[in-house]
């Protein structure tokens, strides 16, 4: 064994080596959701915070989608090997594989989203029964729910988008253990928007994103079993 090939294993087996390539690995990914969502965070920053402008801060989300799937494959796919980190081509790998099948679940989840949005904000003004608020808040909590697992199986799954919205629906249910996991990071996100600021939750997006892999792995593992085609049946 030459001296290089010693040393390179030394450096990345440390007590450290685990840790340091953990928080690597989320401030790379960090980064790469900064760069890829660059086009909407601009002009976003550059609205006021009327709710006419909500129709135009969807469309500033758009470029959210992928760049959340591509880091969902990047922590989905990282190794806690320091000598052997590549979350930044993982990053792109993911989102240049998933791109296409992720908008067709991100955007009209966003639509959704966006017209529950505008018709809570003018409640007031629309004079409608109470209820119609709540059913719509309802709807939204659903459409956010579903969308989390739709990303997750998007993002690591070859499906095509229909049977991907079909799977994020079927597991809403399946796996309650998983809807209420992501009901409580939902929970959890609307908590730092409110105490802190929308700043913060987008510095806190790949341990979010961490935790809502770690609360889907019933899913996945599921969804691994019961939907794909082992790697053994393909020789």
């Amino acid at each position: 064994m030459s001296r290089s090939v010693r040393t390179r294993r030394q450096f990345g087996e440390g007590p450290l080596a685990g840790p340091a390539a953990f928080v690597y690995t989320l401030l790379t990914v960090e980064l790469m959701v900064l760069i890829a969502t660059l086009p909407g965070l601009v002009p976003l920053a550059l609205l006021g915070s009327d709710a006419s402008n909500l129709p135009l801060a969807a469309a500033c989300a758009i470029p959210l989608g992928p760049a959340l799937s591509a880091a969902l494959y990047a922590l989905h796919h990282r190794r806690g090997d320091l000598t052997e980190l590549e979350p930044v081509a993982a990053f792109w790998r993911g989102y240049r594989r998933n791109l296409r099948d992720v908008l067709w679940v991100w955007l009209p989840a966003l639509l959704w989203l966006t017209v529950v949005a505008v018709n809570l904000t003018n409640f007031v003004n629309a004079s409608v029964p109470g209820w119609w608020a709540a059913l719509l808040a309802v709807v939204g909590v659903g459409v956010t729910l579903w969308l989390a697992n739709a990303l997750v199986i998007a993002s690591l799954f070859a499906f095509r988008p229909r049977d991907t919205a079909k799977l994020a629906a079927y597991y809403l249910g399946h796996t309650p253990g998983v809807t209420l996991g992501n009901a409580c990071l939902l929970i959890v996100a609307g908590a730092i928007i409110v105490l802190l600021s929308e700043v913060v939750l987008v510095l806190l997006v790949p341990v979010l994103l961490l935790s809502l892999l770690r609360t889907a792995q019933p899913m996945i593992t599921q969804i691994r079993e019961n939907f794909t085609v082992p790697e053994e049946s393909t020789a």
